[in-house]
């Protein structure tokens, strides 16, 4: 759940520490700024705490919030940039084409940071045309969950939840959505659009950009099926209105959660929301599955966040430090624990962290994931692990935020009733095309 609670509010900290090795400035006891990033649970305050004290003397401040997109040009226009920013990967691209980011090329070789140590998907994400920009953080991984209660409650069982075969779901969905006189009582199953449309297109035979980044397909009329068909699916559960008011209604993160509640049947989720459940409804009844294509193979699409530092950053080797420290195995580790024993105090489960560091996760769910006595998180994990043997990435673009907004507009678009999918795709095409076009011209 960390790159949720990343994402605080109002909260200023400045972390120093009590030794280690400052880079530049000799060292001196300077002020890194911070973009994108909050304290908001151990994961991230035992990891800050050890990347504190590397770059000491030298301090971070941390104003916690999202990255925020105008905010930052305006700071980098204005030759005030922060030192560090901790962004979604997919936006990365457009921020390194423009020449606000710098390549981390200096950083890893001074610093003897081993990039093998990062997923190679993760590493694929902040990697523009050769030059690693980014280290990877998070790694989300996206699987089918299933509320086995709400499920039984339909009159079906949990196996008979599965994304294969389309008819079939679609029938599963209607049945396990319920009503009340009040409206929408149950979401019989979640498709996650428009926020998992490229997990979906990747099933449906689509790669919604070329693997150098610069060239869209989004006018594919595979895509167009597919995103036809997840529309229908939220139809035949009341429409998109409906569907996404009930839905804006859950506690997604606290004990009266949408599986405790019993207001969801089924849905494609993000791995970290285990986590969530394990903390707040430790004795829900859930399943998880792989999320499969037509042809019942196994998909995975996989994203997250990373560290950056500004081209014009004025405290460049501290800043490489911090990201180094914050990313590497030993700190992650140790962040798990934390959580770990946390979790064991309070007679919790812990189903681990998953990070974009294969050296970490090797470790934390090889020593300090022990779920024998909870068989149902145990399974889940394992078929989250599983599923990162297919993961596949969007690669790094140019206009990677560009193009991420062109196909979210036009899926926003199909589930208001504006466009039809076909049209909504085409005119999508255009924009981000138009988009990569300019930003490959200007490079």
């Amino acid at each position: 759940m960390v790159r949720k609670l990343l994402a605080g509010t109002g909260v200023v900290l400045v972390l120093a520490g009590c030794g280690g090795v400052g880079g530049g400035d000799n060292g001196a006891a300077v002020t890194l700024t911070s973009m994108g990033f909050g304290l908001g649970d151990e994961i991230a305050t035992t990891r800050a705490d050890l990347a504190g004290k590397a770059i000491a003397p030298a301090t971070v401040k941390i104003g916690g919030g999202a990255f925020d997109a105008q905010q930052f040009l305006a700071a980098v226009a204005s030759h005030t940039p922060p030192d560090l920013v901790y962004l979604d990967r997919q936006l990365l691209g457009t921020y390194a084409a423009r020449g606000t980011l710098e390549p981390l090329t200096d950083c890893i070789a001074k610093q003897h940071i081993d990039v093998g140590q990062y997923r190679p998907a993760a590493l694929k994400e902040v990697t523009l045309d050769g030059k690693v920009y980014g280290l990877p953080e998070s790694y989300d991984n996206r699987v089918l969950l299933i509320n086995d209660s709400a499920v039984e409650a339909g009159g079906l069982r949990p196996q008979d939840v599965t994304t294969t075969d389309r008819a079939k779901l679609a029938t599963t969905a209607r049945t396990l959505t319920a009503r009340t006189a009040g409206g929408l009582s149950r979401i019989g199953f979640d498709p996650k659009i428009p926020e998992f449309l490229p997990l979906w297109a990747k099933a449906n035979g689509v790669q919604m950009l070329s693997d150098d980044g610069r060239t869209a397909h989004l006018d594919d009329p595979r895509l167009a099926e597919v995103l036809t068909y997840t529309k229908s699916l939220i139809d035949a559960q009341g429409g998109w209105s409906t569907v996404k008011a009930f839905r804006d209604s859950f506690d997604f993160f606290g004990e009266k959660n949408p599986f405790k509640q019993q207001q969801l049947a089924s849905t494609l989720m993000d791995d970290w929301y285990l986590n969530v459940l394990a903390n707040y409804s430790p004795d829900v009844r859930l399943s998880a599955a792989p999320f499969t294509g037509p042809s019942g193979a196994p998909v995975d699409w996989v994203t997250g966040s990373a560290w950056v530092i500004p081209a014009a950053s004025t405290h460049k080797d501290q800043a490489c430090t911090w990201i180094k420290t914050m990313t590497d195995a030993p700190s992650w580790v140790a962040a798990a624990k934390a959580r770990a024993e946390k979790r064991k105090a309070a007679g919790k489960a812990f189903t681990g962290v998953y990070t974009g560091n294969r050296v970490a996760d090797q470790e934390i769910f090889g020593r300090l994931v022990q779920l024998k006595d909870r068989p149902a998180f145990d399974a889940a994990v394992q078929t989250v692990l599983r599923a990162q043997e297919t993961a596949f990435t969007m690669p790094a673009s140019p206009a990677g935020s560009e193009f991420k907004t062109a196909w979210q507009n036009a899926v926003n678009r199909v589930l208001s009733g504006e466009q039809q999918p076909a049209d909504a795709l085409r005119q999508a095409q255009q924009e981000a095309q138009r988009a990569l076009d300019a930003a490959v011209a200007h490079r």
